[in-house]
């Protein structure tokens, strides 16, 4: 496993944390976390507790989604074979979600709000199930980052569980950041956010466009065979 791979799972996991749709997420989860300010250790806790509820959701998906998809002997080698030609639609596409051309104001949840509510008046063990449930609550922003190309960049790795593993902690990130800022720097917590919300726009502006760019380049390389080294 490559230090590239893993730098980019976790930039993944960050960037969905800070999108639209996840940092509503995140922000219930803080407030969450936030009700036991005042007791250090039930906070980093209720913290680190949500994010190993992410992470594992995110392991338990992608490890599904990618065994079959190696476990038959035909797909595995029409991945082999094809899988250069699939990233640049699919990095295209993904960017321009990640801009809002496309897919926006659309989202899914697999659980009901009576479930969430349930979790969100409970202990600091509820934290754990909060994290898959907020986890497996997809918008076009986290399920685009996730299944295309999370999911691509596993398969091409080998990688049921690491890379799953290091996304999941990248979009609890924020909550962990917070949960400290609360169990030790509560002033801090205001200026923090601010930063958060601002900087999001033009972070998944930026991405989206290295993900357009990355996918038209794989489409000339990879389908119309151009070759840019002369």
């Amino acid at each position: 496993m490559n230090w590239l791979a893993i730098t980019s799972a976790l930039w993944l996991g960050m960037l969905t944390a800070i999108s639209p749709c996840p940092l509503a997420a995140n922000i219930a989860a803080i407030s969450f976390v936030s009700r036991h300010v005042g007791n250090h250790r039930r906070v980093l806790m209720s913290g680190l507790l949500y994010t190993a509820g992410r992470a594992i959701a995110y392991v338990a998906l992608s490890a599904a989604i990618t065994a079959g998809l190696m476990a038959t002997g035909e797909v595995s080698r029409f991945l082999q074979k094809y899988l250069n030609e699939i990233l640049g639609p699919l990095l295209i596409l993904v960017g321009m979600i990640l801009l809002g051309m496309i897919g926006s104001g659309m989202s899914f949840n697999i659980f009901t709000g009576k479930i969430q509510e349930k979790a969100e008046r409970g202990g600091i063990h509820f934290a754990f199930p909060l994290g898959i449930i907020f986890a497996l609550s997809f918008c076009p922003v986290s399920a685009g980052l996730f299944f295309g190309a999370l999911i691509p960049l596993s398969v091409r790795n080998s990688s049921q569980v690491l890379l799953p593993l290091v996304y999941g902690a990248g979009t609890a990130l924020p909550v962990i950041v917070f949960a400290f800022l609360i169990a030790f720097g509560g002033e801090m917590l205001g200026k923090a956010f601010d930063r958060l919300t601002h900087i999001e726009l033009w972070v998944r502006r930026i991405t989206g466009i290295i993900f357009i760019l990355a996918g038209i380049y794989y489409c000339l390389t990879h389908i119309y065979e151009v070759n840019f080294r002369g």
